[in-house]
């Protein structure tokens, strides 16, 4: 039996995981997953980390490209992730029409949670660009992953605000994590990830064949299912 390892971003996880599932079951293959964050992931590959399948920023996949790491042929658009607005599943949702109302929502938090991941790099960004980094100081709270932004704000019920992307928002709460979606960040600072799928270099042929299923049009609707776009 031919097992293939993906090594992928997390905010991809539920299409990815529903892929791969179909594609076992096609193929007879096994398929192991890893989801990391994308800063984590080039760092193991860049450190000599193999895997089957990468799914990681087009930015990482132009390294891997750079450095050989990826066949070229296999690589294909995955989909694209927005971000939103987490707070805890018992606030009131409160109304969040533009940048400013979400300012002011950041300013009455208790704490504003953020990732090590592409999202929390962007978020750590937007807060200086809207002049909020010295005005929250230490009530900004970083985390490693999009799944510990979820778990954080579920902890901390008071005020507490999450920046995540949206789909792995639906992850933690298809498993029962109190939270939800206040709203997607407005559209004139909403930050749109894109991922790419390619086989790394030396992999079997299957890997080619898997990593251009996550790139199909019938991967596409599995994707839009779970919040990529």
């Amino acid at each position: 039996m031919t097992t293939l390892k993906i090594l992928s971003a997390g905010a991809v996880k539920r299409g990815v995981a529903r892929v791969a599932a179909a594609f076992e079951k096609d193929t007879g293959a096994k398929v192991n997953i890893e989801f990391t964050p994308v800063p984590e992931l080039r760092k193991r590959v860049a450190g000599g980390e193999t895997a089957d399948v990468l799914i990681a920023t087009p930015a990482a996949m132009d390294e891997f490209a750079a450095q050989g790491r990826i066949v070229a042929d296999s690589r294909g658009f995955v989909g694209r992730s927005r971000m939103g607005i987490v707070i805890h599943a018992d606030a009131p949702v409160p109304a969040l029409p533009d940048t400013a109302a979400f300012k002011q929502l950041l300013q009455g938090a208790s704490h504003v949670v953020r990732n090590e991941a592409s999202s929390g790099i962007y978020s750590e960004k937007l807060l200086a660009k809207l002049g909020l980094t010295a005005v929250l100081g230490s009530k900004v709270v970083v985390v490693k992953t999009g799944s510990g932004i979820m778990e954080y704000v579920a902890a901390h019920p008071t005020q507490a605000v999450g920046l995540a992307q949206i789909s792995e928002l639906m992850v933690m709460m298809d498993k029962g994590c109190r939270v939800k979606l206040a709203a997607p960040l407005p559209d004139e600072i909403q930050n749109m990830t894109s991922y790419d799928a390619a086989a790394m270099s030396g992999a079997p042929a299957a890997a080619g064949e898997l990593a251009r299923r996550l790139a199909s049009a019938d991967a596409k609707q599995i994707f839009a299912e779970t919040g990529i776009d």
